[in-house]
């Protein structure tokens, strides 16, 4: 692999527009974070009332999860994609797809926002029934997904002239990941935009009395699991090609990173089911099938923890480290100039747990024991929390610094983030996935009667559990307060070099990198494999869906709660 030491000039347009991609979001994010703060500080009856800054509950709670996890996600792929494929094939963006996709998302994004904030949109992040929404949610998100298939559009003429152009080289690596992301998204979403268009919208609007409740569920699943990969896969291309180079090193193998890739665009989709093992309707053979395939996806992460540590491993080799883990202590874990180390090295640490409790929920037996509890929103904090949002902040604050010009401020400052954030989540996951093993539901506002000793609900381990949970919570509030004052400080900072220069620190490969030739340097068959696998694993349970004839009923002030008729 080349190693680019210059840098790429944008355009003014894609200057402009990238700069909106990577900011919108952080704004919103303040919003986001804020409502899952505050959940936390009420579950362990530290604030009394339910309604923060005048919204309710599950409003809240719908922010917090539609912001960071579908909002900030997909704008940062659509960033941080845009800058890998302009830097790394050396082209500039088709300027009006660029300028469609991100408005597109923009104007999406903005009209979901207001029925959230109206509260007339109190859906959860897992936006299906019998929970209703007004349509302008559901044509708001339809809108964000558009623009993101847009953005992935307008990569593959670039793409296929660089091949045509190099004829003989393999996809640039960082090329490679970043196109198997949005595979993997636009795969995904399809079904999501069938359950949507076809049912949401409609049943949303009065034009249908009802929808069959197990097949919107499922085309949501069919999205809601593979969705995780989509945001995990920019961090392990940074993993893979930054990384190493800001470490000090090299990567191990691009040839492993490679396989990476490619497993996961065959396996992560087709594993949906087992987030439906205890809903009826559903043959045990196609669940069980589904958490084969969840357990085979682990692969590909278990590749990534070698590769990822070999790679750190010979980069504090490199800086003088000696003996079995010496070189552990010579890694830059606090250089200021070197931030991304900093977000990555935190991130991976995070995710050591949030990967290995991962399998419990796959696991069909165990999922039994923790299905619908706080262990659930402790591993999914561990994952999404972890890598994928510690990458975010800090590729964000870095590009935001190439596209303006201006130079990060607070660096010391900056570094404290991730590790501060780690230290939070390590008490706040573990205290919510405890607190979900001793039987503490997640999500419910439940009056907390748990809280009160003079209740016959009073659960002294339930109120240790959450206190520690907000404990941990507040922690990781002030590394979001700190990573914001060095956004803010960046933004006065006066520029000092040329605004939209993108650079990319690019690890070069230990061991050589895969011909053209390779099986890891063809995509098509990958990709046609990963189809045959959907049909497979999909065309039965959503057949069973079908066949039911369970039924929404409407949903009404009066109805808070609405229930499910089973037509007999």
């Amino acid at each position: 692999m080349t190693t680019h030491r210059e840098t790429f000039q944008i355009s003014p347009l894609s200057r402009l527009l990238m700069t909106i991609e990577v900011a919108l979001p952080i704004v919103l994010l303040v919003l986001g974070v804020y409502h899952g703060f505050m959940q936390t500080l009420y579950r362990a009856g530290i604030i009394q009332s339910s309604s923060f800054a005048g919204l309710g509950y599950y409003q809240g709670l719908t922010l917090h999860g539609v912001i960071n996890a579908v909002v900030l996600t997909t704008f940062f792929g659509v960033a941080f994609g845009n800058a890998v494929m302009q830097f790394y094939l050396r082209q500039p963006l088709i300027p009006w797809v660029h300028a469609l996709s991100t408005g597109l998302m923009v104007v999406g994004t903005l009209i979901a926002a207001l029925p959230m904030l109206l509260g007339a949109a109190d859906v959860l992040y897992t936006f299906y029934p019998p929970l209703k929404a007004h349509p302008a949610f559901y044509i708001g998100a339809t809108l964000l997904v558009v623009g993101s298939w847009t953005t992935f559009f307008g990569w593959i003429p670039l793409i296929r002239r660089w091949m045509s152009e190099n004829a003989g080289k393999p996809m640039p690596l960082a090329v490679l990941g970043m196109v198997v992301t949005f595979i993997i998204w636009f795969l995904c979403t399809i079904p999501l935009a069938i359950e949507v268009l076809f049912m949401l919208i409609p049943w949303s609007l009065g034009w249908i009395d009802a929808i069959n409740i197990p097949l919107a569920r499922t085309l949501f699943w069919f999205f809601g699991h593979p969705l995780v990969y989509f945001w995990l896969l920019p961090a392990y291309t940074i993993y893979y090609t930054i990384l190493p180079r800001e470490a000090g090193g090299k990567l191990y193998s691009a040839y492993a990173a490679r396989l990476v890739f490619l497993l996961f665009l065959v396996f992560s989709i087709p594993v949906g089911l087992h987030h439906q093992y205890t809903e009826p309707g559903f043959e045990r053979f196609w669940k069980g099938f589904h958490a084969l395939l969840t357990f085979v996806v682990a692969i590909p992460s278990f590749m990534t923890a070698f590769t990822v540590a070999a790679s750190l491993e010979h980069a504090g080799v490199q800086r003088g480290g000696r003996g079995l883990f010496g070189w552990i202590w010579k890694l830059p874990w606090f250089d200021a100039n070197r931030p991304i180390v900093a977000y990555s090295l935190a991130g991976l640490l995070i995710f050591i747990l949030g990967g290995l409790t991962g399998l419990v929920n796959a696991s069909y037996n165990l999922n039994q024991t923790i299905h619908n509890t706080g262990f659930i929103s402790g591993h999914f904090h561990m994952t999404v929390g972890g890598p994928v949002f510690l990458i975010i902040l800090g590729m964000s604050l870095e590009l935001f610094s190439q596209l303006t010009g201006k130079p990060i401020r607070g660096r010391g400052w900056n570094i404290a983030v991730p590790y501060l954030w780690a230290i939070g989540i390590y008490i706040f996951s573990p205290a919510m996935m405890i607190g979900g093993l001793l039987g503490q539901p997640r999500r419910t506002n439940m009056g907390l009667s748990y809280l009160d000793p003079s209740s016959p609900h009073f659960r002294l381990d339930w109120v240790v559990t959450s206190y520690l949970a907000a404990i941990g919570a507040a922690i990781m509030f002030l590394a979001f307060l700190i990573y914001i004052g060095v956004w803010i400080a960046t933004i006065a900072a006066p520029a000092t070099k040329p605004a939209g220069e993108l650079y990319l620190a690019t690890a070069e490969i230990l061991h050589e990198d895969a011909p053209t030739t390779s099986i890891v340097a063809k995509l098509r068959p990958w990709l046609a494999i990963a189809i045959v696998l959907i049909i497979v694993s999909y065309w039965a349970p959503l057949q069973q869906a079908l066949r039911t004839s369970e039924k929404a009923a409407p949903y009404t002030p009066d109805n808070p709660v609405p229930v499910v008729q089973v037509k007999k």
